[in-house]
């Protein structure tokens, strides 16, 4: 008999976990994470119980504030949350909504035909994962109110005053002893709201920040240093605010999309009506580029792994181009062959469906599965834009010809593929002349970096771990792909010798398009450049690829930025290396006044191999940049921006961004 035998397992082995402790020991299963995804995901939480009043037709106006103590405030002016005792529970309506699991309006179809949120555990999920909350109700003329310490009520909803405002207000504070990160960045919420209000039309959204501006606790109301400062606790106007009102919706957020693209149609081809009781509201516009931008939403979430509505759009599609362009003739005449890939080259679309009970799968339940979505969002597609292309011959004329370049240009493209694919990439012969690999064959465990220049690539092959670490230096600025047709791409020798490394192919079964990751060699795939401008240039071409070319790769977490550091902080026998100005100051007051010796590092090149090591590539000391996708259309409208003709404005948002990615040691 094993030891493992007499050990006793009965009833009082088994825990349960009462009310919202379950949230509390398990946050990860409700908000995907405890790190700043999770921390941004309570704020939309919250946002959606409005949205849901919107939806509804009962709220138009929500406000959302960031407060000096980083925590949130979202107001609306809906009905109110109900105050009044709820039969079950025998205590107030609001308490059972705020402190009970899948309880609230959203479970009732009589209240919310549709509602918002992924996982329906809403704003009690928020509650039990803040250190406080506090929601005031305005609701017949009265104002009231409750408190909580993490998920608990410290007194019974009560009266607290008279108002001729309704509505409800949320103010809470994320828990520290939960979240790795409690610090709210302005940036994510503000595309966040500026996406719900294009897709929900007709609502006023508002978002401020009332934190001091960088640089401490004190703001100044302009003028000499000698003139007077106010705390912050008393600013008269936030640090920053944005207002968001569309009456266009989608086709606002089209344009907005668009406006760094040269479009092929004067207005963006709109669809909106309902399917088998399914809302479906659809924009979308061709332009001169070569990239498909799809983005589709069910119920204000964006499903990034798309699902049965964007199988219907696409179906709904290329069926109606196809059958529009054969009776025209103008395929005859081309002599190519047309697949739906090419109807969808150079087009950006918005799908929006409101679907009552969508079941949501795929990995990060973010693919829609209902299939009677999918008939709907065909059908709907094909009555309208066959009704479009019949009113708007120009602009049909226009759509065919893109289509046949872009049929051209796949062809192109797949003979430049099968050069890239025909080589065996786990034979040594097959490999990049100038890749230095690893010896290890457990992709988990094995990383790439993709570095700036053969110099530095030298220092990087000399200074690595070459049990798991692999070398590929880049000769100069690859291809901007944001700007050639696809088979250019793939005639290019560094995109080439990228995808020849990896050990990735492209096509699957599902999508001609995707990217095959069966045999990727390496869970780490690392761009390694100088820390300066043309560094960050070069790590934006590396990036603009990667999303349009390999997005899974970012989708599953591979893919990493190198941070060099800035300087070197020598004073006798003591250095340290500085990230960032702050770490060089914070040094030089460690260090004193005299004898220091700071060094600043523009390029790889200038560290020798140990060093390079040391602090860029060593996994026990190094920093690495995670790159992620939060927000794929504000990805999208960024790409566009940082790639197009105008060059100005890209780099200067490469200066003002490039600090701003987030550390992953």
């Amino acid at each position: 008999m094993s030891e493992n035998q007499n050990v006793d397992y009965s009833a009082s082995n088994i825990t349960v976990l009462e009310g919202l402790e379950a949230v509390r020991v398990r946050p990860a299963m409700y908000i995907g994470d405890v790190n700043e995804r999770g921390l941004h995901h309570l704020v939309y939480e919250v946002v959606d119980n409005s949205i849901d009043e919107a939806l509804a037709g009962y709220c138009t106006r929500i406000d959302v504030q960031i407060n000096p103590d980083n925590s949130i405030t979202v107001e609306d002016n809906g009905r109110g949350i109900p105050v009044d005792m709820h039969e079950k529970e025998h205590r107030s309506a609001l308490e059972v909504v705020m402190t009970v699991l899948h309880a609230g309006g959203k479970f009732n179809k009589n209240s919310y035909k549709v509602s918002g949120g992924l996982h329906g555990v809403g704003v009690s999920c928020v509650n039990a994962l803040s250190d406080h909350m506090t929601v005031n109700v305005y609701r017949d003329g009265k104002i009231y109110q409750q408190e909580y310490s993490k998920g608990k009520p410290l007194y019974a909803v009560r009266e607290v005053g008279t108002t001729d405002k309704r509505g409800t207000k949320v103010t809470f504070h994320p828990d520290g002893s939960i979240f790795t990160v409690t610090e709210y960045k302005y940036d994510t919420l503000l595309d966040r709201m500026r996406e719900l209000a294009y897709l929900n039309k007709g609502i006023e959204i508002n978002i401020c920040d009332w934190r001091p501006a960088e640089g401490g606790g004190m703001k100044s109301e302009g003028g000499n240093a000698s003139d007077l400062q106010v705390p912050t606790s008393d600013l008269q106007k936030p640090t920053r605010e944005d207002h968001f009102y569309s009456e266009k919706g989608l086709r606002d957020f089209i344009n907005y999309l668009d406006e760094n693209r040269e479009k092929l149609m004067p207005e963006a081809i709109y669809i909106e009506g309902e399917r088998k009781g399914i809302p479906i509201e659809i924009a979308m516009q061709y332009n001169t580029g070569y990239s498909e931008n799809l983005h589709s939403y069910v119920n204000n979430i964006n499903t990034h792994e798309g699902g049965t509505h964007l199988a219907g759009f696409r179906s709904g599609l290329t069926r109606t181009l196809k059958a529009y362009a054969d009776r025209s003739g103008l395929l005859q005449k081309a002599k190519v062959e047309i697949t739906g890939d090419d109807f969808r080259e150079g087009l950006t679309a918005i799908i929006s469906v409101k679907v009552a009970e969508p079941q949501f799968e795929g990995q990060t339940k973010t693919k829609l599965g209902n299939a009677e979505v999918r008939g709907a969002v065909d059908e709907a597609v094909s009555e309208m834009l066959e009704n479009y292309l019949e009113e708007h011959p120009n602009e049909a004329r226009t759509i065919v010809d893109k289509v046949i370049l872009a049929a051209r240009a796949r062809q192109a493209a797949r003979k430049a593929r099968e050069m890239v694919q025909r080589s065996n990439v786990f034979s040594s012969a097959g490999m990049p002349g100038k890749l230095a690999d690893c010896q290890s064959n457990d992709p988990a465990e094995c990383e790439i970096f993709f570095v700036e220049g053969d110099s530095a690539g030298g220092s990087a092959k000399q200074g690595r771990d070459r049990r798991f670490q692999a070398i590929l230096p880049l000769r100069g600025k690859i291809l901007n792909v944001e700007k050639v047709m696809r088979h250019r791409a793939f005639e290019s020798e560094a995109i080439r010798d990228i995808y020849t490394a990896l050990g990735v192919t492209v096509g699957t079964p599902d999508d001609p398009q995707a990217l095959n990751l069966s045999k990727l060699r390496y869970h780490k795939v690392i761009v390694m450049t100088d820390a300066d401008v043309d560094g960050a240039h070069i790590d934006t071409l590396m990036l603009t690829f990667f999303f349009r070319y390999m997005p899974e790769l970012i989708e599953n977490g591979y893919v990493y930025l190198a941070t060099p550091p800035l300087y070197l902080v020598k004073k006798g026998n003591k250095q340290v290396y500085c990230w960032t100005e702050e770490d060089r100051e914070r040094a030089l007051m460690e260090f004193g006044d005299k004898g220091i010796h700071v060094q600043r590092y523009k390029g790889l090149g200038e560290m020798n191999s140990d060093q390079l090591r040391d602090t860029t590539m060593d996994p026990e000391g190094r920093q690495l940049r995670q790159v992620t996708i939060e927000n794929a259309a504000s990805a999208d409208r960024i790409f566009s921006l940082l790639m197009g003709d105008d060059v100005p404005p890209r780099r200067a948002f490469i200066e003002a961004n490039a600090t701003y990615a987030t550390i992953d040691a």
